[in-house]
């Protein structure tokens, strides 16, 4: 299970709702669907916890669709993580520069 991935995936698509579509606590529809899909995705994850980050990973798990609602999440919220979740941020920082291991 990615349990860093999914918190920080979370995190982002909360950052995001919170900005562009004005909720403090819970999620809109759309955004929690995507939440709920993107929690989804992670747990089916071939890599497990060695999880590479979405940017290096050789495995698309998105829909074309969901993977284009995911990258708008994480162009906005990536560089303010570092406001909201600086341990959170710079652990996903970090993990982007490892080159990913092959799934044989």
């Amino acid at each position: 299970m990615n349990t860093t991935e999914k918190k920080t995936i979370g995190k982002m698509i909360h950052l995001y709702c919170n900005a562009k579509h004005g909720t403090s606590h819970a999620l809109c529809t759309s955004c929690a669907e995507l939440n709920k899909y993107a929690q989804k995705r992670l747990s089916k994850c071939i890599y497990g916890e060695d999880k590479p980050t979405c940017e290096k990973c050789p495995i698309h798990c998105y829909s074309s669709d969901m993977r284009e609602k995911i990258k708008d999440v994480m162009r906005y919220s990536g560089p303010r993580m570092l406001f909201h979740s600086p341990r959170m941020a710079i652990t996903h920082l970090i993990k982007g520069m490892k080159t990913p291991k092959r799934i044989s």
